[in-house]
């Protein structure tokens, strides 16, 4: 049985009043591909943030990859990859440059044959020279994640990674993050696209700050009370109309898109 990558309990965070993420609590176990949804403004990019060390959590405890998540913060940004939901490389730098930047970042001793794995392993080797600016959306996409991987990384938090990209590049992006899942890496992706969803291993819901389900998808269906069969959409729907009679404000709808699997 494998361990688990993140173990959090009561992770809390609040700007001013607000409670942003409210006593949240996540598990994903090591090598898992674990989809978090949730409408805008529900509290998934905070979280994300605080379990890569970005941010301080208000309250709770736990642990992601053994490390404590307030205490050693540092040392999990060392072993975590961030993608973030915009492009955050520079523009008037070539993918290599980019890649060498981030290399030295991260003190990489051979900053060298690091770039040029991280080139191979996203099939960037044919356009390392090109500028970052002039790059497609999907292209763009792979820099980024060739940037999160270049000092391997043992859990990959991705912030809805496939935002305005087109079908094949999402496609194919997500045959990368199952390769990567089978290399042992553990992936927790933010996600609109319900195909995407359907090639999770399993899947968090949120909203309101608060986790609303966590399981497979089958196991989601289950705890909205719906029968088999029913969709993600339908899922959804049914936890945010749940929520609401608990919750005074709800967040801004989410549109979630439909689709075959990626």
């Amino acid at each position: 049985m494998t361990g688990l990558a993140i173990d959090v309990r009561g992770l809390t965070k609040r700007f001013g009043e607000r409670a942003v993420v409210d006593n949240v609590d996540l598990q994903v176990g090591e090598g898992r591909i674990c989809g978090f949804l949730g409408p805008n403004g529900s509290g998934k990019t905070t979280t994300i943030r605080m379990l890569c060390g970005l941010l301080k959590p208000d309250a709770g405890e736990g642990t992601c990859l053994g490390l404590d998540v307030i205490r050693q913060a540092r040392e999990i940004k060392r072993q975590a990859g961030y993608m973030t939901q915009k492009f955050g490389w520079y523009e008037d730098l070539s993918i290599r440059e980019n890649l060498d930047f981030i290399a030295r970042l991260f003190e990489i001793p051979n900053r060298a044959q690091a770039v040029n794995s991280a080139l191979q392993r996203l099939g960037l080797v044919e356009r390392q020279d090109q500028l970052a600016g002039s790059l497609s959306g999907g292209w763009k996409q792979r820099l980024a994640l060739a940037g999160c991987l270049i000092h391997n990384p043992r859990l990959l938090l991705l912030d809805e990674p496939t935002a305005g990209v087109d079908p094949k590049a999402r496609r194919e992006f997500w045959d990368q993050i199952h390769r990567l899942a089978g290399e042992g890496i553990t992936v927790l992706v933010s996600t609109h696209y319900m195909d995407e969803a359907a090639r999770c291993h399993e899947l968090v819901y949120i909203a309101y700050g608060k986790v609303l389900a966590h399981g497979s998808e089958s196991e989601i269906v289950e705890q909205a009370g719906l029968a088999p069969g029913a969709s993600l959409e339908e899922v959804f729907v049914k936890l945010i109309d749940r929520a609401q009679d608990n919750f005074a404000a709800p967040p801004k709808a989410a549109k979630f898109a439909k689709g075959g699997r990626p």
